[in-house]
């Protein structure tokens, strides 16, 4: 614990966070209150995504079960999609469209890291040619996912149960997404909590276990390149799903796959 009062919405975000977590997120965030006094006041002061209290709901997995570290860049920039959790987007339930010649659902569709990330899956398992992961061939991927015995995930909540299952921790290099602020300005604000729960990540796992690998997608994640702990983590980088080359990279292609991410557990 420690004796810098954090304002209120920032204290009552604390209570989906694991007791695992807390002593090291509570120092995380005095961290950047020593860093930049005015940061965490001003954010409370306005209007930011997450909203709910979720500011720190990626936390809610036990510090034990985390085996990766998947770090994108920020929330979505839609009040309905920022969950907390990196690219699980709260306005998407359904992964398949329901039309007879469609793909993937509107709602993955809009959400471009996610439907990039549900198609390199695709391309790993053998499900889509990476020459074809649009029109025809995603309607037939589609329709098959949806038979019955089919054996696939149909909604986001099985893919996260999915990622969960592996110990993914699904983070943000920011927390935060304002509308006013660059992601990269916020980014840098919250290196210092970063830096903090990746260390406390380090020797709890350098006690108990192998340490988790880091998975950082995109330029704003690869910052954390610059925390001195984060060198001792076995790291995979990829560019940011939202790049349509993400779906041909044959580093996340192998990394993945085995999971079987889209097979129902």
């Amino acid at each position: 614990m420690n004796s810098f009062d954090f304002p209120p919405a920032v204290q009552q975000s604390l209570k989906l966070v694991d007791p695992s977590w807390l002593p090291s997120i509570q120092s995380g965030l005095a961290a950047m209150q020593a860093a930049d006094p005015a940061y965490l006041q001003t954010l409370s002061n306005g209007a930011f995504l997450p909203t709910q209290d979720r500011l720190f709901a990626a936390f809610s997995m036990p510090m034990s079960k985390v085996r990766h570290v998947l770090i994108g860049e920020g929330p979505y920039p839609r009040e309905e999609s920022a969950t907390g959790v990196c690219f699980m987007d709260g306005a998407v339930r359904e992964l398949w469209s329901q039309e007879v010649d469609g793909g993937l659902s509107k709602k993955v569709n809009r959400a471009t890291s996610l439907r990039n990330f549900m198609k390199m899956l695709l391309v790993a398992d053998g499900k889509l040619s990476m020459e074809n992961t649009a029109g025809t061939a995603m309607a037939e991927v589609s329709r098959q996912a949806r038979q019955p015995a089919s054996g696939m995930i149909q909604t986001l909540p099985e893919l996260q149960h999915n990622l969960e299952r592996h110990g993914f921790l699904l983070l943000n290099a920011s927390l935060v997404f304002r509308s006013d602020v660059a992601p990269v300005k916020d980014a840098k604000a919250w290196l210092p909590f970063l830096r903090v729960v990746l260390q406390a990540l380090h020797d709890f796992h350098v006690q108990h276990g192998t340490l988790p690998q880091l998975v950082l997608w995109g330029k704003i994640a690869e910052q954390l390149k610059l925390v001195e702990v984060s060198k001792s983590f076995p790291q995979i980088v990829a560019e940011h799903p939202y790049n349509l080359s993400f779906i041909a990279n044959q580093g996340m292609q192998s990394f993945f796959g085995p999971m079987q991410l889209l097979s129902k557990a």
